[in-house]
């Protein structure tokens, strides 16, 4: 048999070879292909996915955002005779108390969420009420939605969506069988959401109505609400948009600006100043620090233009990063929805994941003029202490439905196991006598010794070639002629 028939053999031990890659003339490294798509497919199986996704999207959204706010507030916060880290200091505490609640949140078990839930919504109602109270209410911009405590300045309406979308989510899991009838559908479904979105547009904060809106119709789609129904709510809230728009006088400038491009005075300073600034950055951007638009010159530009910032410093490549973080939370989010089996987590996910993509969407269309300007903050990366809590509180309840999926928990808690498995193991320390390989290597040591010894005395009585053997140690036992 030649050479090249050996190589066209098959191999008879399968056994021994099915988990040897075996390289070949077309591919001498195997197959690493097969291997990568093996690999990516079982991880994507992974049932602890969402789990670790949404850890991994959610902290580098947060440290995108802390970078980005001391880069932007730096230069304002330098001529106002205060430190240039001063951004970065009140958002990183926000952060770190936003870290907490995150982890008592996820901690929680979901029938903690089920029960509190009306608890949490009344609580959502009570804060925002505090707006509209003569000396604690604070209007900024023409919008009554924040309150003043000493120094700090909290906005509830942000609280209150987590708390909506945890009601909604109580409320039409345990009305699911009876929405097909119009009196379950309607009470209390429809005063419990109207109270609270008459509450933020009473304070003429029209773009917190919007994205409130968007949390409503995403939590009632998932719960399966007939469609004539939700095609019918839909149709009376874009009225009722139409209606606050048109009764405004400075909503009507801002779309007449989008529409015409007409800018009497300084009125389009803040949309052109930002997509100045996205035009500035290119494809790679000025520069981590170096934006000629913080220097004074875009309104807002820690706040609801930040987006406008990471174009002009970080470029293209920034900006679809950014877009990009987004996007793979959304597939999470989308992706827990049909995993879980639970009607009460799939509507409080759909609730949060409608609030934090449809702001995250609104605000960057906004800077990027497809939308007249609409005051909303971008999600995890707009400074601001109430949305940063706020969504890292949303982000904990969401790691705590995703920890529910089928075999989340058993995978996570392999995970640890064999994490913690690998941290206890410790080197043997030095110098140790009583050491096993040491105990091993003792008697082969006296075997060697009497080996030598049997050799030495074959040698003077005029050994023969087996006892010649035996010196070198390969031989048999030691000759019974010691003995």
């Amino acid at each position: 048999m030649t050479l090249e028939d050996t190589r066209r053999e098959p191999r008879r031990d399968d056994r021994r070879s099915a988990g040897v890659v075996r390289p070949d003339e077309d591919h001498p490294l195997g197959n690493i292909g097969g291997r990568m798509r093996d690999g990516v497919g079982s991880w994507l199986r992974s049932p602890a996915l969402d789990f670790y996704g949404l850890l991994v999207v959610g902290a580098l959204l947060i440290s995108v955002g802390l970078v980005m706010v001391l880069s932007s507030s730096s230069v304002g916060n330098i001529s106002r005779g205060d430190s240039g880290f001063a951004g970065l200091i009140r958002q990183g505490t926000f952060a770190g108390m936003g870290l907490v609640a995150l982890v008592v949140a996820a901690l929680m078990p979901p029938g903690f969420y089920r029960r509190a839930a009306w608890v949490l919504f009344a609580v959502g109602l009570a804060l925002q009420c505090l707006v509209h109270v003569p000396g604690l209410g604070v209007e900024v911009y023409g919008n009554r939605n924040w309150i003043q405590i000493g120094s700090q300045r909290l906005q509830p309406s942000e609280f209150l969506k987590l708390a909506l979308a945890v009601w909604l989510g109580a409320l039409l899991a345990m009305k699911r069988p009876l929405l097909h009838r119009p009196f379950h559908l309607l009470v209390p479904l429809l005063p419990g959401a109207g109270i609270a979105l008459f509450l933020v547009i009473l304070g003429h904060d029209l773009g917190t109505t919007l994205v409130m809106g968007m949390l409503v119709a995403g939590a009632v789609w998932v719960a399966g609400v007939p469609r004539r129904w939700f095609v019918a709510a839909g149709a009376v809230g874009l009225t009722a948009v139409i209606a606050l728009t048109v009764s405004s006088g400075n909503r009507m400038a801002r779309i007449d600006n989008w529409l015409h491009g007409t800018c009497p005075g300084d009125s389009c300073l803040q949309s052109e100043q930002g997509l100045m600034g996205l035009a500035e950055g290119g494809w790679w951007g000025v520069g981590l620090g170096e934006s000629r638009q913080k220097w004074g010159r875009l309104p807002a530009a820690e706040d609801d233009y930040i987006f406008a910032i990471i174009g002009e410093e970080l470029g293209l490549i920034g900006t679809l990063g950014v877009l990009a973080l987004f996007t793979a939370l959304a597939l999470l989010m989308f992706r827990m929805i049909t995993r879980l089996e639970d009607h009460f987590m799939q509507i409080t996910v759909a609730g949060i994941s409608a609030w934090l993509l449809g702001q995250a969407f609104v605000n960057m269309m906004v800077v990027t003029g497809l939308l007249p300007v609409i005051g909303v903050p971008l999600p995890f990366i707009s400074s601001g202490g109430s949305a940063l809590l706020a969504s890292m509180t949303a982000l904990g309840v969401l790691l705590s439905f995703a920890r529910r999926e089928p075999g989340a928990a058993e995978a996570i808690g392999a995970r640890l196991s064999s994490v913690r498995s690998s941290i206890s193991v410790l080197p043997a320390p030095r110098g140790r006598t009583a050491d096993p390989a040491s105990t091993r290597s003792a008697p082969a040591k006296r075997s060697r010794t009497t080996t030598r010894g049997s050799s030495s005395a074959a040698k003077r009585a005029g050994s023969s070639p087996a006892s010649r053997t035996r010196r070198t140690g390969r031989g048999s036992a030691p000759s019974s002629r010691r003995s």
